[in-house]
């Protein structure tokens, strides 16, 4: 996986080896290894792309969802994220509106991760998948509602 043209995940790296993390959220995880909803509401899905919405009000979680496709995403809103991934780190984040990032996956690899707002503000994330990257889907395939 690449990004922004090799840059590290958005945020702040605050804790490694699954420190802080429940038992709860490790679960979690485990059980949504494969999950493909990568955003709250789907938007629009043509045959090329998938449009979500990711809107989070303070202390509300996006669970643990994978990415497979080619992606970007842009916050609408500024605000304060954490984010864990399954390498077990977790991250702070400060977002402001416009801020974009954007993910290339190649054969077999993923991030699964999930969103807190742990911020004072609702945030507003748009996410565009991107379905006809010229390769088979791999991981949860079509997303289905």
């Amino acid at each position: 996986m690449t990004n922004d043209h090799g840059l590290p995940l958005a945020g702040t790296l605050v804790a490694h080896d699954h420190e802080g993390w429940s038992a709860a959220l490790r679960a979690e995880f485990a059980e949504n290894a494969h999950n493909g909803r990568v955003g709250g509401r789907l938007l629009s899905e043509t045959d090329r792309v998938r449009v979500w919405e990711i809107r989070l009000a303070p202390g509300e979680r996006l669970p643990a969802h994978r990415h497979v496709l080619d992606y970007f995403w842009t916050a609408l809103t500024a605000g304060r994220g954490r984010q864990h991934t399954a390498d077990g780190t977790t991250r702070e984040v400060a977002y402001e509106a416009g801020d974009t990032r954007h993910f290339t996956f190649g054969p077999g690899e993923f991030l699964l991760h999930d969103l807190e707002n742990s911020g004072v503000t609702p945030l507003l994330f748009t996410t565009v998948e991107f379905k006809d990257a010229g390769r088979p889907q791999d991981g949860p395939g079509p997303w289905v509602g």
